[in-house]
């Protein structure tokens, strides 16, 4: 008893089945009494129009009746069990189907719900842990700090900068999630804009970035590519991808930046010379806080893992795919393709 009863608790689909075969049991219940009483109705006025005609026939003709009014009675009632038995049999039939589509409709219904459930659990859980890295480094600097009696101002402000750094990492994660939450609701104001555009602003924002480690930003751009969308959102994306690739390039190496029209899709391509992303991390570098440890690791690149997951949320609100994939020689190439405006 109690494996069915933990059973009930845990399965919100059986729970949801079952209000939904009580739905469906009470309305073919009122139907199957609503159908009877006018089917008993509809058979006892046939017997007895039937009984009476057989009379006045027999009454013309001077004979005796076939049937006595004992016999129609009886008949009556073998016609009304007849269709309650048929009523119930029809109600079984109903139970039985009703039960397993029930179930099939509310698994349908819930999985979604369970999916975002898990999501918003496995993000609490994601964001929680990256929280606690920086917070836990700050507290075990200045635990450190306050039991030294003879700290030195030069100490002093290498712990502050040190804490500067963590403040940093905490502002960036939170900026991160904020756009993740935003690009969650929002709701596009979308107009022409040209990919030619969004390349040019996005090479312009990292320009400083690629400056440092020497890496020389190539474009190849068609003026004609013309999209439907944001353009501050088109931007952002070619941005976090420029961001991605300079962070994993080695130093002065060259990044490649593409816009072309393919059928009816308008592309950004984005192509590094950097190590690469290994085959198991492909399916999941999209996901939120996924790091891929194997070939790009924390340890070579700071961040928290929500740029792409960001990249993606704006390319799903602009009706887009973005895709990774490894070059053929050497490094990672990323693709937005957009539809034509």
């Amino acid at each position: 008893m109690r494996p069915l009863q933990q059973f009930w608790k845990t399965s919100p689909a059986v729970r949801l089945a079952t209000g939904y075969m009580v739905i469906l049991m009470a309305i073919s219940t009122v139907f199957s009494v609503v159908l009877y009483s006018f089917a008993e109705r509809e058979l006892s006025t046939s017997l007895q129009q039937q009984y009476v005609r057989i009379y006045d026939l027999a009454d013309l003709e001077g004979s005796t009746p076939p049937y006595s009014p004992w016999q129609i009675r009886n008949e009556l009632k073998a016609a009304q069990g007849r269709l309650i038995f048929e009523l119930a049999y029809f109600n079984l039939i109903i139970l039985i189907l009703g039960s397993g589509v029930s179930y099939w409709l509310a698994k349908r219904t819930v999985r979604p719900i369970e999916e975002a459930l898990e999501a918003q659990s496995r993000f609490t859980a994601d964001a929680s842990h990256e929280l606690r890295t920086p917070l836990a480094a700050m507290q075990t600097e200045i635990e450190v700090a306050k039991r030294d009696k003879n700290l030195t101002k030069a100490e002093t402000q290498k712990l502050l900068d040190s804490n500067l750094e963590e403040v940093g990492k905490l502002r960036a994660l939170a900026d991160g999630l904020l756009r993740l939450a935003r690009n969650d609701t929002a709701q596009l104001a979308v107009e022409p804009v040209s990919l030619a555009a969004v390349a040019e602003a996005a090479v312009k924002r990292v320009a400083i970035l690629a400056k440092e480690k020497g890496i020389t930003i190539k474009r190849h751009t068609k003026a004609d590519v013309v999209v439907q969308g944001s353009s501050q959102g088109l931007t952002d994306i070619a941005v976090i991808l420029l961001d991605n690739a300079i962070k994993y390039s080695p130093a002065k190496t060259t990044v490649v930046l593409a816009v072309s029209r393919q059928g009816r899709q308008g592309c950004i391509t984005v192509s590094d010379e950097g190590p690469g992303i290994a085959e198991e991390d492909l399916p999941h570098i999209f996901e939120r806080f996924y790091r891929a440890d194997a070939s790009r690791t924390r340890n070579q690149v700071e961040g928290h893992g929500l740029g792409l997951s960001i990249a993606r949320k704006i390319a799903d609100l602009h009706e887009g795919k973005i895709e990774a994939s490894n070059r053929s020689g050497k490094g990672a190439e990323f693709r937005l393709a957009l539809p034509l405006a």
